[in-house]
């Protein structure tokens, strides 16, 4: 769960972070009102062949051409007139796009208004392959049990269980996963969810992901695909939550662990059984839950056995088909069918667990869910009942989303990508299919429609975890073209991804670290960087949210001043350590993001 501070920072150790990391920003993104002219760009760059629209916005009208200019020759390459917009953003109100389509040699290039320059970019067809290592290298440093990050060992008495068919504090192994964001709590809620898009995103291109790492994570290769290696560790742990036939367990932790800045192997938070003893494990019995103050509104398992059946049936194929791993692959489906029918029995949601504060993972729909794993069972078993469940739930969840909304409950609508409709509509009967891509169609228009209201034409609402809704719009505008063909969302879909490398009021990217010289979070809201300064690269941050939000939740402020602060609108981003609710990477963001950017190594 996203970190609700309980503490103020020491100022004297954020000044000397901030010494450390070093505050160097581009020129373009400065916070200066007298500069008037901002450019805002893809930093990470363009394949060749695709639109290249950059926004620029002034405080009065531009009326100059904008330049391209290749960075080794130093020399304009091409030129064009900004096109006026319509839209305002934080008392801007002038707004044009800049589009240098036409160029398409490989290169590196910088965008010239006057005298302001943007950030040099790449064009290239590698880009987005080239940076799923690093998205990998967030992964495996949440991980819990053995950390290849900090070369330590953490958490090895988790847990104690409650509400169990065994006695309250029975212990239970279910050391290992991985911690969800920028604290030390783990959820197959979110977990699930990130084990299924590794798995997914490696199906649909297997030739991008290389070998770098072993099993832990260490710098040796062992002829597995890293992506597969990481998907393997997220599956190991699913498999300890499973550990009999109607059992599974779905918490570790919960937010007693917000005690401050810590190494997650000198974990000082306190569960009953001491400092850095063992941790409350939750059992998945699909009723209210809740050791403190506060309840969550579980009325069944479907949502978790669901996302479980659907990744360890994907898991049951590749390691069969890929991996050449019989043992395993038998016992990814075992398990798959176990807790499938767990959730056929329990239909509803089980959601997250609060104990001091009122913030949980609230998911209150389960049908996508279980259209997922019916769809990948049927895919690997050929049971006809699977296909014919697949078809009843997708007809039940239909397009049930948080598209064209302008607020939510936190996760409600989670996963924020129904994958069960992509997964089931390449084995549904033909008449069925175009319902499938019309569930798909109809919440892309709505988000196309609220696009239209920003000159930057974000189409999700700035909720909490904003940018976890970004990569799914991306993945759904996809997956929906894949289906029907139809590209009518093509370049819609290229503007939320260039919103998440800069093309965004901010001009920052959204994931820590990249592109490596760009504008991008130095300071996430993570223990990680708190007490070392050492960068965490490739971790997706929440995203901006509305001020309302900023203003409401609970512990919030800011370790320094706002260098955003002329570019905050209606929504709000901060690169501030302080600030969790946008500037805390997270494990599912980040996962959902690598499939995203998977895609845009299939297109040119």
């Amino acid at each position: 769960m996203k970190k609700i501070v309980m503490r103020k920072q020491l100022w004297s150790n954020l000044f000397c972070l901030i010494l450390l990391t070093g505050i160097t920003r581009s020129d373009a993104s400065g916070g200066n009102p007298a500069k008037e002219v901002y450019l805002r760009i893809n930093q990470l760059g363009y394949l060749t062949a695709e639109p290249k629209v950059a926004i620029l916005f002034s405080m009065k009208e531009f009326r100059q051409p904008v330049d391209v200019i290749e960075v080794q020759s130093n020399k304009k390459v091409f030129s064009t007139y900004p096109r006026k917009i319509s839209g305002s953003w934080a008392g801007f109100k002038y707004f044009y796009e800049c589009d240098f389509t036409h160029l398409t040699a490989e290169g590196r290039y910088y965008l010239k208004a006057g005298k302001v320059s943007s950030p040099v970019f790449t064009m290239g067809d590698c880009i987005y392959v080239e940076v799923m290592d690093s998205l990998l290298n967030y992964l495996r440093q949440q991980r819990c049990g053995y950390n290849p990050f900090w070369d330590e060992v953490c958490h090895q008495l988790d847990g104690r269980c409650m509400y169990s068919a065994f006695p309250d504090s029975t212990f239970i192994d279910v050391s290992g996963g991985w911690h969800d964001a920028g604290d030390d709590l783990k959820y197959l809620l979110t977990s699930s969810y990130a084990t299924a898009s590794l798995l997914l995103a490696y199906r649909l291109n297997p030739k991008i992901f290389n070998d770098h790492v072993n099993q832990l994570g260490q710098p040796f290769p062992n002829d597995i695909p890293d992506i597969l290696d990481e998907a393997r560790w997220g599956l190991d742990w699913l498999h300890k939550l499973h550990p009999q036939p109607t059992h599974l367990y779905h918490q570790v932790g919960d937010d007693r662990d917000h005690v401050g800045w810590k190494y997650p192997f000198r974990d000082s938070s306190d569960y009953g059984w001491g400092k850095g003893r063992y941790r409350v494990v939750y059992f998945a019995d699909g009723k209210p839950q809740g050791l403190g103050k506060y309840k969550s509104n579980s009325n069944g398992l479907a949502n978790l056995t669901g996302r479980y059946a659907a990744a360890m049936a994907m898991a049951s194929e590749i390691w069969k088909e890929v991996l050449h791993d019989t043992a395993y692959s038998i016992k990814c489906l075992q398990a798959a069918r176990e807790v499938y029918e767990l959730g056929k029995n329990n239909e509803g949601v089980q959601q997250g667990n609060s104990y001091g504060a009122p913030y949980r993972y609230g998911e209150d729909s389960w049908a996508d869910d279980m259209e997922w794993g019916a769809a990948e069972l049927y895919r690997v078993t050929a049971d006809e009942n699977y296909l014919k469940d697949a078809m009843t739930y997708s007809q039940l969840i239909g397009a049930y989303t948080w598209m064209g909304c302008d607020s939510a409950e936190h996760y409600r609508y989670y996963p924020f990508l129904n994958a069960g409709h992509y997964s089931l509509h390449s084995q549904a009967p033909e008449n069925f299919k175009k319902i499938l891509a019309a569930y798909y169609r109809e919440g892309i228009e709505k988000s196309y429609y609220k696009a239209q209201k920003n000159p930057f034409h974000c189409g999700v609402p700035f909720i909490w975890c904003s940018n976890n809704l970004v990569v799914a719009l991306i993945s759904q505008c996809y997956l929906y073209q894949q289906m029907s063909g139809d590209k009518k969302y093509d370049f819609f879909m290229r503007e939320q991804r260039d919103w998440l490398w800069g093309r965004n009021p901010w001009g920052t990217s959204m994931l820590v670290g990249l592109p490596a010289g760009g504008e991008f979070p130095q300071f996430p809201h993570a223990s990680t960087y708190a007490l070392t300064g050492r960068q965490i690269t490739g971790g997706l941050v929440d995203g901006p949210v509305y001020l309302s939000i900023f203003g409401n939740l609970k512990g919030l402020y800011l370790s320094k001043p706002d260098e955003f602060a002329i570019f905050q609108g209606e929504a709000v981003y901060h690169d501030d350590l302080a600030d969790y609710s946008t500037n805390e990477p997270t494990l599912d963001g980040t996962a959902a993001a690598l499939l995203a950017l998977t895609f845009f190594t299939l297109l040119r």
